[in-house]
């Protein structure tokens, strides 16, 4: 779709939930990171409160049917042991004596002899149920006129002899049922309270990301101001929100050079070119012989060179912004290569008057790009000794200590004030001080970029505090390999 008369593209705000068709509320719940979440919760606590129950149903209901069961088979034992003892009416005395300590009418006997006849015990009737071939069994059984359950233990006593030892579980049948009523009580209320507490993370969740969906929008609407607000808990979630201001700082830092780089290039540049162009035409318009106008030619290619140089060091320092020269990584000595810019930066600075000291360990060793690194020292070296006046001291010196390379460059020119040591290495900064000698205010920003690239750091400080002329002391801090 077209725009206003600037031919600007009208662009769509994408449709939002709502115009895409209703969203089940579970699906919506699944898709939220704060609902996964909560769900996550509501399955943990209600497993941890299964597994209380279970623990619970275990000691009570359980304890009580082995309970039983001991009860049952240590008194068949005993009861065995009569009939070995003596004949057939010491085991019915025995029952019978059973059956009349039984206060809570709770033992349950039959003894049937060869003949299936009854001689003991207060069952009617020998089960159906206890004719199978287990000896454990469970019945359904009619006493005083109600329904209730019974416990029972058969046993061959032999000779025809058989015995059933066992007791009415009606009473504990009921105290089994109203732990199975609290249970499912506490069960439920625990339900209740694990779905509130679902409810209560994701709220919380919601409430503590909600600055960062605000920043985060803003900032997708193109206002970078918005920062995400902190408070005093310094929990994860501060920890994100302090990680994505210090993403925003830098993003609008970097945006900030970018327009400072255009702002810089489209200043620095207009100058020589608008220079370059008007010397040609002057020679155009008043060359008399075809010298002339060949000087004029080599004088404008070789300021257009200089503009290149701009733009190559430009791309230069953003290739290793970018991190592109991290793959020549690879362990170097710069003791060496040190030595050899010392030498040919020396019979430079013979040639100005001045004098270079270089002061170089025999070892430097470190992991990274042999030739950035060098660049970033013969810059270092350029400026000092463009700013050093004649008869002026440049040193170089390079030493291993507590794990860091510090190869420091200090110069006895006019230095550099401590306002313009914080903008000390912006693309075409130049202080006042430097307006007047030639350069294009990209050295120290390559040595910066060097530096960030190897994990080190640059400093700035006075060669001579105090003094007319402080100088300059440039510190470059690498870590050791």
């Amino acid at each position: 779709m077209r725009g206003d008369d600037t031919g600007a593209t009208a662009i769509s705000p994408p449709p939002s939930v709502a115009s895409q068709g209703f969203e089940p509320p579970l699906l919506g719940l699944l898709r939220s990171a704060s609902g996964r979440f909560a769900l996550f919760f509501t399955a943990v606590f209600a497993a941890a409160a299964t597994a209380a129950a279970v623990v619970l149903w275990w000691n009570t209901a359980g304890a009580l049917d082995r309970q039983v069961e001991a009860a049952i088979r240590a008194d068949a034992t005993a009861l065995v042991e009569r009939r070995r003892g003596g004949d057939i009416d010491a085991l019915v005395a025995a029952v019978e004596d059973r059956l009349a300590l039984d206060v809570a009418n709770e033992s349950l006997y039959l003894l049937l002899g060869p003949d299936n006849e009854r001689i003991a015990g207060n069952l009617s009737a020998w089960p159906v149920e206890a004719s199978g071939e287990q000896p454990w069994l469970r019945i359904p059984l009619q006493r005083d006129g109600a329904m209730t359950e019974a416990r029972l233990l058969r046993v061959d006593l032999g000779g025809g002899h058989r015995l059933l030892v066992g007791r009415d579980v009606a009473e504990k049948l009921r105290l089994r049922a109203l732990l199975s009523e609290g249970i499912a009580w506490a069960a439920s209320a625990s339900a209740a309270l694990a779905v509130l507490g679902a409810w209560l993370l994701r709220r919380a969740l919601e409430n503590r990301l909600r600055p960062i969906y605000r920043t985060a929008a803003s900032v997708g609407a193109g206002d970078m101001s918005p920062r995400v607000p902190l408070t005093e808990r310094d929990d994860e979630f501060d920890k994100l929100g302090a990680t994505m201001n210090a993403m925003l700082d830098r993003i609008a830092q970097l945006m900030e050079g970018v327009r400072g780089v255009s702002d810089a290039i489209a200043h620095d540049l207009r100058t020589p070119i608008a220079r370059a162009r008007a010397k040609l035409e002057e020679t155009l318009a008043s060359a008399r012989d075809e010298a002339t106008l060949r000087a004029a030619i080599e004088q404008g290619i070789a300021d257009l060179d200089g503009i290149a140089r701009i733009f190559q060091a430009v791309l230069r320092i953003a290739e290793v912004e970018a991190g592109a020269r991290r793959a020549a990584f690879q362990p170097t000595d710069l003791a060496p290569v040190l030595t050899d810019i010392a030498e040919l930066y020396g019979a430079s600075a013979e040639v100005r008057d001045q004098h270079l000291l270089a002061e170089v360990e025999q070892r430097l060793p470190l992991v990274g790009d042999r030739d950035l690194l060098a660049q970033a020292v013969v810059n270092l070296l350029d400026n000092a000794l463009k700013f050093t006046p004649e008869g002026g001291t440049v040193r170089l010196q390079a030493r291993l200590a507590e794990e860091k390379i510090e190869i420091t460059v200090a110069d006895d020119g006019p230095g550099m004030p401590e306002a313009d040591r914080r903008k000390a290495g912006e693309r075409f900064f130049r202080a006042d001080s430097a307006r007047s000698t030639p350069g294009s205010g990209l050295g120290l920003s390559l040595v910066r970029a060097v530096a960030a690239l190897h994990g080190g750091v640059v400093l700035l400080s006075d060669t001579h505090p105090g003094a007319e002329r402080p100088g300059l002391t440039v510190t470059l801090r690498l870590p050791a390999g």
